[in-house]
Parts: structure tokens; C-alpha cells; sequence
């Protein structure tokens, strides 16, 4: 059991240990409701057929929620961006999940990710596409592709702004950072 728990992400032999011994100590019946829990998810999860996050329904509560403002989209890199967002409880659009960005070191390109499906969904009525790749080299080069794309659409393309973190010290920033967050300054 330790050697299949350390065998997930971010899950050490230490952490695998605590967590073998505790599941070892738990009623029958949780390990059992825990297990069934687990087989469950795998057998029922798969992608909504709208912005392509995971979800147990053919799509998922987030599109299917007629007060979410289905002209504005938010393109994001994985589901767990997409539950970054909605813990902000800011957001009322609606999401497209790439699974991935553009990476020719690691040979993923434009084909690899989801865009075929993002430009179909934009055929639709759509007023904006917020593009929120991470600031990595991938996910900038991610969204320059899309901007590219989506420029002959007409379709208002904005990125997410970036810049120095809550709690950074500007010292230990870089620069490209701190351009970023000088040029995306906001008046107070």
C-alpha cells in the first residue's frame, strides 16, 4: 500500500507511510466508502462536452448554469487553473479547458492541446475570450498562438494580468515580472 501511494504526485514515502497507517486505523466501513469513492470518480468522471473540465454529468454544473455569462470565456491550461478561478467566487463566465500548452521542447503543439474545440465553440455568440495560460514560456507561447488565432475573429481577446505577487518582495523579483506589473498598473 505504501509503494502505491508513493507512487502519486506530490506523495513522498514519508507522507505515503502516514497515510497507509492511518488507512489501516480507519472503521471498515470508511476504508470501504473511501475505496468505493475512488472507483467511482474513475469510472463516472470524464470531459464536459462544452469547456472540457472534468465533471461526473455530460456537462458540467458550470455550463449548465444559465446565470453564468455564457458570452465570456475563460481559456485556461487544466481543470485545476479552472478551480483556481472559482474559488475566487469573482468569476461568472464560463471556461475552456486546453489540457496543456504548447511545448515544441516536449513536442506538444496546436494539435495536442484543445484549440480545434475552443474555435468551434467560438462560432457562437461570444463577446470576449480571457486567455489565463500560466506565465510559463509554454503558457505565454500558448496564449500568443491564440491571440494570433483569434485575431481575424473579431472576438475581444484579453490576458490576464501579471505581475508581483501578494506578499513578494521586489528584490527577489524578476524582471520580467516586475515589467509586467508596471505596465499592467492600475490606477488607486
Amino acid at each position: 500500500m505504501i509503494d502505491e501511494l508513493s507512487g502519486l504526485p506530490g506523495i513522498g514515502a514519508k507522507t505515503a507511510q502516514r497515510l497507509a497507517f492511518h488507512i489501516l486505523h480507519m472503521p471498515r466501513e470508511d476504508v470501504k466508502r473511501l475505496s468505493q469513492t475512488i472507483m467511482d470518480a474513475r469510472e463516472n468522471v470524464r470531459f464536459c462536452r462544452e469547456c472540457f473540465t472534468l465533471t461526473d454529468s455530460e456537462v458540467c454544473p458550470i455550463c449548465s448554469n444559465a446565470k453564468r455569462n455564457h458570452r465570456q470565456i475563460m481559456v485556461v491550461e487544466d481543470s485545476r487553473d479552472l478551480a483556481a478561478y472559482e474559488k475566487t467566487q469573482k468569476y461568472d463566465g464560463v471556461y475552456h479547458v486546453l489540457h496543456g500548452a504548447i511545448s515544441p521542447m516536449q513536442g506538444i503543439g496546436p494539435s495536442d492541446i484543445r484549440l480545434k474545440e475552443l474555435m468551434k465553440r467560438l462560432e457562437g455568440d461570444v463577446d470576449e475570450v480571457i486567455i489565463a495560460t500560466n506565465s510559463s514560456l509554454e503558457g505565454e507561447t500558448t496564449a500568443m498562438y491564440i491571440a494570433k488565432l483569434l485575431k481575424p475573429t473579431g472576438i475581444r481577446t484579453t490576458r490576464i494580468a501579471s505581475g508581483v505577487p501578494v506578499g513578494g518582495d521586489l528584490e527577489y523579483t524578476d524582471e520580467v515580472t516586475l515589467l509586467r506589473a508596471l505596465e499592467g498598473r492600475t490606477e488607486i
